[in-house]
């Protein structure tokens, strides 16, 4: 019996290994395909906006979360549960503004930059930017647009990563005239 608990961690830990590894592959093609760092960075996030805009609704529907009444809430969720259920992490929240519209979420450890070391040449690509991406589709597809960026790396000598996410408004549902 014990072994077969054994089995699940192992196998977990083997299929975060392989997502890390082919996240670096993906990476290194888009450094290959794009002349400068800041293209990658835009495909990057353009990529994890896809992501996010499909993903919410695996999320909602495993998660058991209803709609979250503020912007803190948001965070706790995305914090405590999203990273949690998808990358195995939970970050602190951190850094919130006095108006409560910004916070800053903390990864003491970022699965995606296991096995990287970014090359000289690189020193602007922001390798786990599709993480921004992720982050902003998901929250479009529930009526919230926000600004995401991160500000530090552990993988430029930061000591820790550090995501920056700014509350913009509140989407509204466009219903076409005459449909309400």
């Amino acid at each position: 019996m014990s072994r077969q608990s054994g089995r699940g961690s192992e196998s977990k830990k083997m299929n975060s290994e392989l997502f890390t590894l082919t996240y670096g592959a993906l990476v290194t093609q888009l450094c290959k395909d794009y002349e400068n760092d800041d293209d990658v960075n835009k495909q990057l996030d353009k990529m994890g906006y896809n992501i996010g805009v499909r993903l919410i609704e695996d999320f909602l529907a495993h998660s058991n979360v209803g709609r979250c009444h503020d912007f803190r809430e948001t965070a706790d969720v995305i914090a405590k549960i999203a990273f949690k259920m998808y990358l195995g992490i939970t970050p602190s929240i951190t850094n919130w503004s006095p108006g409560g519209d910004e916070f800053s979420l903390i990864l003491e450890n970022n699965p995606l930059v296991d096995f990287v070391e970014l090359p000289d040449n690189h020193s602007t690509l922001i390798y786990s930017n599709l993480l921004c991406g992720v982050l902003r589709g998901a929250l479009e597809m529930v009526q919230m647009a926000v600004d995401v960026k991160f500000v530090q790396d552990t993988l430029k000598g930061d000591s820790v990563t550090e995501i920056r996410m700014k509350f913009i408004r509140r989407i509204e549902d466009n219903l076409p005239a005459g449909e309400e």
